[in-house]
């Protein structure tokens, strides 16, 4: 039986069982916030970590800190994706988990009033058109393994509502909780599961970033959570290593919600 983690402290990757020895794992958006926090996790676990990002300093770098390997991927590209996938299964002899977690949020994607058709198109093609290319060619090895694990990075904002609008990012990663429904059933009976994790607002540099522009923003989403703060990219890393490994065996086609209880709020305390 595996061992849990030796501390409660949400930062630390001290593992007493190590769940993904020799297995290899492919982290898209590797380069920093949940990406790199999972590829840290993952390498911690034992397993081979392929990093893939479009800037290739920071994704050298990640690659270099987790003893892993850095490929240089536009994750809309479809034979980029390819290449990642298949130079991760040639590299390591096996694929085993795709953690397709790359995507943007960026400022002018806002109201539908306001948002323009480039920037649709933009948003849907990181964040949902790259979770079709990377589930495409990671299913391709898993389904000659007859084993495997997909995780896609969808979000808490697709299971409400919000009077704040980000109408291409919310409505892509709706697009990514139905896709990941449909192929967990699908693979199922062929050893391979697929989940989403929904972050609640993590915080990462893209969140400080966005907020930094406008704090009013901030504090009308920190005041619905329940447990008072944002979420650390640690924990979303540690929501992935469960959906990763063996733990989780029993786990397909599902919306794996890491919020802080924000999506099931009414009230928050005070």
């Amino acid at each position: 039986m595996n061992a849990p983690m030796t501390t409660t402290d949400h930062t630390s990757t001290e593992i007493i069982c190590r769940r993904l020895p020799g297995r290899t794992a492919v982290v898209t958006g590797g380069a920093s916030g949940i990406g790199l926090a999972t590829a840290k996790r993952l390498a911690s676990e034992g397993a081979h970590v392929v990093i893939a990002d479009s800037n290739a300093d920071a994704g050298a770098a990640a690659a270099e800190a987790v003893g892993g390997l850095f490929v240089a991927t536009d994750v809309t590209d479809q034979a980029a994706v390819e290449n990642l996938f298949d130079t991760a299964a040639a590299t390591y002899g096996s694929l085993d988990v795709a953690f397709n977690n790359a995507g943007v949020s960026p400022t002018d994607d806002a109201s539908i009033t306001d948002t323009g058709i480039d920037v649709w198109h933009k948003v849907q093609d990181i964040n949902l058109t790259s979770v079709y290319l990377c589930s495409q060619a990671a299913l391709k090895h898993m389904r000659k393994q007859g084993r495997g694990s997909i995780i896609n990075t969808a979000s808490f904002v697709a299971l409400m509502g919000s009077a704040t609008s980000q109408i291409s990012y919310t409505a892509s990663k709706g697009g990514v909780l139905a896709m990941t429904r449909e192929l967990g059933v699908e693979f199922a009976k062929e050893g391979i599961r697929v989940n989403a994790l929904c972050p609640g607002p993590v915080n990462t540099d893209l969140l400080r970033e966005l907020f930094a522009k406008d704090p009013e923003m901030a504090a009308r989403r920190l005041v619905h959570v329940p447990m008072g703060r944002f979420a650390e990219a640690e924990e979303m890393a540690a929501a992935v290593a469960f959906l990763a490994s063996d733990d989780s065996s029993f786990v397909t086609a599902q919306s794996f919600t890491v919020d802080g209880g924000l999506t099931n709020a009414y009230t928050t305390p005070l």
